[in-house]
């Protein structure tokens, strides 16, 4: 399995920006599909981005749809989320998961994830 360690975290205001990184461990990271999933205090986790091994193809969920874009840089074993116009019910901890398989539905699921970073705060005042 893929290690994964989440950074880019922070507080912002209402509006701002913020680049989340995953870097993963090993040499199979460009086997995985990548997804970031988050999780509000006392919410249900949910999906939010999830971009093909090869980065052909990215999913969002409709809530974050044109202010976020997931990417991935597979020579440096690395994910990111690029975060614009936030708002305060972005506010989670966010988590990137690797998935073995390549999946054109029920890529929202989480427990199809095989590997889960530690997750990183993001805080969005208002």
């Amino acid at each position: 399995q893929v290690q994964l360690v989440e950074s880019g975290g922070g507080l912002v205001q209402a509006g701002g920006s913020l680049r989340l990184s995953c870097a993963a461990s090993g040499r199979t990271f460009s086997m995985y599909a990548m997804g970031w999933f988050r999780q509000a205090p006392g919410k249900e986790r949910e999906f939010v981005a999830r971009i093909s091994r090869s980065s052909g193809s990215t999913r969002y969920a409709d809530s974050v749809k044109g202010r976020f874009t997931v990417s991935r840089d597979n020579t440096k074993n690395t994910l990111y989320l690029q975060m614009n116009s936030l708002k305060p019910e972005d506010t989670a901890v966010y988590y990137c998961a690797a998935d073995r398989e390549p999946r054109s539905w029920n890529y929202g699921l989480g427990s199809l994830y095989d590997s889960w970073g530690q997750g990183t705060q993001v805080t969005v005042s208002s």
